[in-house]
């Protein structure tokens, strides 16, 4: 069945198909999904994101606005002490108005190197420094309207310090082996993107004897 330039299958039409013709479809129902910028209107540009309006033309010609939030990227550390316990810190969340737990995380400085971050965000949120970072995985965290991406590194050989939080950063610092870790997030205490992420890396790891 065809409708508005878009071939939709179902999967037992399939079946139906000679291969020659199952060819011809996926060949027309590959679409330019691009949505073309016409205009965009600034909304606001504050400290940590930019909020701007986009008119865009969409693949069928029509017009439609987008709401988007700019970002200069960030950084999280699943930062794994001596005795096997993952470092974790305690904060207040003014969005969703509660404290909950995350792994050190902060945002990119204008030009900054993200490993540069991620040794400097872990120092000031919890005090340790590592002796090596080891990228893991970069992901954006909320493309529907955003364009954060978040650089995620593994600290090893960590060595404590004196924890260096910003003036208006009030935070506490945590320790939690793989187990005790899981029941946070089944309690909700752990609910954040990044810090459910570097859990289940973590634990793959730890299966994965690495």
């Amino acid at each position: 069945m065809k409708t508005q330039g878009v071939f939709l299958l179902q999967p037992q039409d399939r079946t139906k198909l000679h291969e020659e013709d199952w060819e011809d479809v996926k060949e027309e129902s590959c679409l330019d999904l691009e949505e073309k910028t016409i205009r965009t209107q600034k909304i606001y540009d504050g400290k940590i994101i930019r909020v701007q309006l986009d008119e865009v033309e969409l693949p069928d010609g029509k017009t439609a606005t987008r709401e988007l939030v700019k970002h200069s990227g960030a950084v999280g550390v699943l930062a794994v002490t001596a005795e096997n316990k993952l470092v974790l810190v305690k904060q207040f969340r003014k969005p969703l108005e509660k404290t909950i737990l995350e792994i050190p995380a902060g945002k990119l400085e204008p030009r900054e190197d993200s490993q540069a971050c991620a040794h400097r965000e872990l120092m000031e949120e919890t005090g340790y420094r590592a002796e090596r970072l080891e990228s893991i995985i970069s992901f954006y965290t909320s493309p529907g309207f955003a364009d954060e991406i978040l650089h995620l590194y593994r600290a090893t050989g960590l060595s404590s310090g004196d924890v260096q939080p910003d003036s208006d950063e009030f935070v506490e610092l945590t320790e939690l082996t793989l187990e005790e870790a899981f029941d946070r997030m089944a309690s909700g205490e752990i609910c954040d993107a990044k810090t459910v992420t570097a859990l289940y890396i973590w634990k793959n790891q730890v299966l994965g004897g690495k």
